[in-house]
């Protein structure tokens, strides 16, 4: 074999790095042509570029040719490699690389059948494992499982022989797409099954690193397939096998967190971060990952993990240990994840500072150029943010057109098939990319071609909801439960409860209601602070889960409204008006715009009486579309609803029902706006809105769309622009698909009885009865516990508490079996089994309590919810 059969062999094996050193001096125009691949396999494409620049294209031979079409298509240059290759055609008609990459032209250019003529005809002049994977994937993309079976064995065959002739790394990433093909032909079968039992075999034939790396490709292509729970479930069975993989970890939390379960992510991050901090691995890259998750849901943890991030760049750095370029890197993506979360914690000017500092290093640093681009669109930039998104266009050229739809600034047709065509490659999210397709659907609905505007809506939604887990019945529900358990009569017997504070106004409504628009015109005012869409009650909802898990009452938001009494309400209270006093020390009033808030409005008023409720209306039916149009970041909180026009027909119902409740529980505290009401009539509208929270007219709320102030909502553009009467009936371009909306709004709505609800008969019973134990006064402390346990049976902290006041007089075996019941219930509270385990010691027990003591702790996450405080002391 002469050297540049060799040398042709080591590019076929993707021996780059050997292929660049052994023709760094090339002798001739064939090697220079080698070395310019060798430099574009290994990704150096400028020095590619060079390399051909100065090549002499006259009298290359023909395999010369066929090797620089290679080069120009790794460069992109789809167009002159083709060229090139039918040229040369002519001379060698029988030269199957030839074929083989003339074919790949023609499957770029979506020549399909011509594609796989080329494919098989060169595969019958010289056998290719390249070319088999190919053609493979061409069969599998056209559904012709039959030849792609045959074809896979015939590949498999040939490999059995040839891999022996490769270097052991590049045979091993070959034998791996194999293995990979062969999966991806059972699921393209459905023989789910027979997979399932061939990964099994593969366990006692495959080394760790490729019977998982086997097992995440599967898993890969489930979830391409919209079979996320198999794929979790594969990517599990590894784990079983091999537990300290902390790749399938990773790909198991971003499945976890693709569905919303944010909390599940997170412990699987903090899982792979632990076992890499073991191995003394870094732990930088897991840290970044485990930030963006965080951010969406745990800002605390994000920014305790942030700053760990840049900790540990910064140790890195003044090390000097390891590769600098790198290192700098590093350091630069962790002043981006800070800046994102200074973003989220509303700390503008720090974070474009710090975006800043990074793009004046790293010119071309995507996140960086789109986080600064975003903070600017939040900031009402708008034009700044656009020349951002252009930058970023030019790097990524998907990436910066969704940016610039975002921004209103539309691409032309081509473009947009373009992107659409990247909208269906399938990725972990499934067979397409739902928010790349909305973003379409906003695009040709400028077009004005609504047909395909909402087919693509339609597309992207039906996607979504392979990946939601929203129950309309259980939201119904869970209104009845609200409505039942803010009555009158719970405000009835506890006058005198909440805060007297009118700092709070509440802007609520169905999403894509308008909310945004109403906030902006208070904003404008002088003694009003709009703080967008905050999560302060939320918050308190979520307080009072954990505490009623802390205690174990077995109850649940809103069921346990009825036990806060005037001092927690105080409590809660004062720790609502300081978050919304640091908003705007000096206004008079702090506006909460979060839409969902209409199911708090009974929790708001238990809290603040006197605070101001605005609740917007709209067209039922341009927020339904409003909504199907519009790609929620929180889809997997409270946005669930909006991927189905049934879904969002019957949250339209269950939100009209629950105002009527609230206005007839607060008959005349709810001021109505209606959004068409205030197109119409905008100083009309402002004044009413003004008189109702008790503030002097200001003529400038009228100029809502130049206030600079920042938006974080799907309306950011909307609220830029003057007043505009396009959205009003939009709904009517969509008529024909609006039936499913129709039925979820008109449908009865019914629930189940709300039967299993305990109403106390004071709040606090627990609070009072701990008091009065730690007074020493037991038979009043019994009284208050077993007057709670007489309405809720199951209370595992008046349990517990029941049963320390038995043991303090005397009852022990009673005591004893009262505290076991409660700690069984609640195991992880470790106060309570200290004290029943000293209960057992003092009764003569001490293996009962031996078994008690915890074992010797083994380095692992914690679990934030089981690190509870000792509320119950001895």
């Amino acid at each position: 074999m002469n050297s540049l059969s060799l040398l042709r062999r080591l590019a076929l094996q993707q021996q780059s790095e050997l292929l660049q050193e052994a023709c760094f001096a090339p002798q001739n125009s064939s090697e220079q042509v080698l070395l310019a691949l060798a430099y574009a396999q290994l990704g150096d494409l400028d020095a590619a570029r060079r390399c051909v620049g100065a090549l002499d294209h006259t009298g290359l031979y023909v395999d010369a040719r066929v090797d620089l079409a290679a080069v120009q298509l790794l460069l992109g240059d789809f167009d002159a490699a083709q060229m090139l290759l039918e040229t040369a055609l002519y001379e060698a008609p029988d030269h199957a690389l030839l074929l083989a990459r003339l074919a790949t032209c023609h499957l770029r250019s979506q020549q399909i059948e011509t594609a796989r003529q080329l494919y098989e005809r060169s595969l019958v002049l010289q056998p290719n494992v390249l070319v088999y994977q190919q053609l493979l994937r061409l069969y599998l993309r056209e559904g012709a499982t039959q030849q792609c079976e045959r074809l896979l064995e015939q590949a498999e065959d040939f490999w059995g022989c040839e891999q022996e002739e490769w270097p052991e790394q590049q045979a091993a990433r070959q034998s791996q797409q194999l293995r990979g093909l062969r999966l991806e032909l059972w699921l393209a079968s459905e023989q789910h099954a027979a997979a399932e039992a061939w990964l099994d075999k593969q366990l006692d034939s495959l080394d760790e690193e490729d019977y998982c790396g086997l097992l995440s490709g599967y898993a890969q292509r489930l979830a391409e397939r919209s079979h996320h729970a198999l794929a979790e479930d594969t990517l599990r069975r590894g784990l079983r096998q091999y537990p300290e993989q902390m790749g399938l970890y990773q790909q198991l939390a971003e499945l976890a967190s693709l569905q919303g379960r944010s909390s599940q992510a997170i412990a699987l991050l903090q899982r792979a971060i632990l076992l890499a901090g073991q191995r003394g691995q870094s732990t930088l890259a897991l840290r970044l990952k485990l930030v963006d998750v965080a951010t969406q849901a745990h800002m605390s943890l994000a920014r305790e993990v942030v700053m760990q991030v840049v900790e540990e760049a910064q140790a890195l750095v003044e090390g000097k240990g390891g590769d600098a370029a790198q290192i700098a890197l590093w350091q630069a993506q962790a002043q981006v994840a800070l800046a994102g979360v200074e973003a989220q914690e509303q700390q503008y000017a720090e974070a474009e500072a710090r975006y800043r500092d990074v793009l004046l290093a790293y010119p071309k640093s995507l996140v960086a150029l789109q986080g600064v681009g975003q903070l600017c669109m939040q900031l009402g930039r708008i034009d700044e943010a656009v020349v951002l998104f252009e930058q970023v266009k030019v790097l990524d050229p998907a990436r910066g057109h969704i940016a610039l739809i975002n921004a209103r600034r539309f691409p032309d047709d081509a473009t947009l098939q373009s992107l659409e065509a990247l909208a269906r490659l399938p990725g972990l999210e499934g067979p397409v990319k739902p928010g790349l397709l909305l973003q379409l659907a906003a695009a040709w609905e400028k077009r004005k071609d609504y047909t395909k505007a909402f087919a693509l809506a339609d597309e992207a939604n039906a996607a979504s909801c392979t990946l939601l887990h929203y129950d309309a019945r259980a939201h119904r529900q869970r209104c009845a439960r609200i409505r039942h358990a803010f009555s009158c009569d719970l405000y009835e017997h506890r006058p005198g409860v909440g805060n007297s504070s009118t700092l709070p106004v509440f802007v609520l409504g169905m999403p894509r209601s308008g909310t945004t628009l109403i906030e902006q015109i208070l904003a404008g005012h002088s003694q009003i602070h709009g703080a967008g869409e905050l999560g302060v009650i939320p918050s308190v909802i979520a307080g009072l889960e954990r505490w009623e898990r802390h205690v174990g009452s077995g109850r649940h938001y809103p069921d346990c409204v009825d036990d806060l009494s005037a001092k927690v309400v105080a409590g809660i209270t004062d720790n609502v008006l300081k978050e919304l006093q640091e908003y705007a020390p000096e206004a008079l009033h702090v506006v909460d715009k979060l839409p969902h808030n209409f199911e708090n409005i009974g929790l708001i008023k238990l809290l603040f009486p006197n605070a101001r409720i605005i609740s917007v209306r709209r067209d039922p039916r341009d927020i339904a579309i409003s909504n199907y149009f519009t790609d929620y970041a929180a889809k997997h909180g409270g946005m669930g609803f909006a991927y189905d026009l049934g879904w969002i027909g019957e949250q339209l119902a269950d939100h009209n029902l629950l105002m009527h409740h609230w206005n007839q529980v607060f008959p005349g505290e709810i001021l109505e706006v209606r959004y068409e009401d205030v197109l119409a009539d905008p100083e009309r509208e402002a004044r009413r809105m003004l008189e109702y929270v008790g503030v002097a007219w200001e003529p400038q709320v009228l100029n809502f769309s130049e206030l600079q102030r920042p938006v974080k909502t799907a309306s950011v553009w909307q609220v830029r622009q003057p007043l505009y009467k396009t959205s009003m009936a939009k709904w009517a371009r969509y008529e024909a698909y609006l039936a499913p909306l129709i039925r979820g709004t008109n449908a009865r709505i019914e629930w189940q009885p709300i039967t299993d609800m305990a109403t106390l008969p004071v709040p606090g019973l627990l609070e009072t009865g701990v008091a009065f134990y730690r007074e020493e006064k037991l038979d009043d402390a019994e009284y208050h516990f077993k007057q709670l346990l007489h309405y809720l049976p199951e209370h595992a902290a008046a349990t517990f508490m029941l049963g320390l006041v038995y043991l303090r007089k005397g009852h022990v075996s009673e005591g004893i079996a009262l505290m076991l019941k409660a700690h069984e219930q609640c195991p992880w509270n470790a106060q309570w089994r200290d004290d029943l385990a000293r209960a057992y010691e003092l009764s003569g027990e001490p293996e009962k309590a031996a078994a008690l003591k915890p074992k010797k702790p083994h380095a692992s996450v914690p679990d934030p919810e089981q690190e509870m405080d000792g509320e119950f002391a001895w």
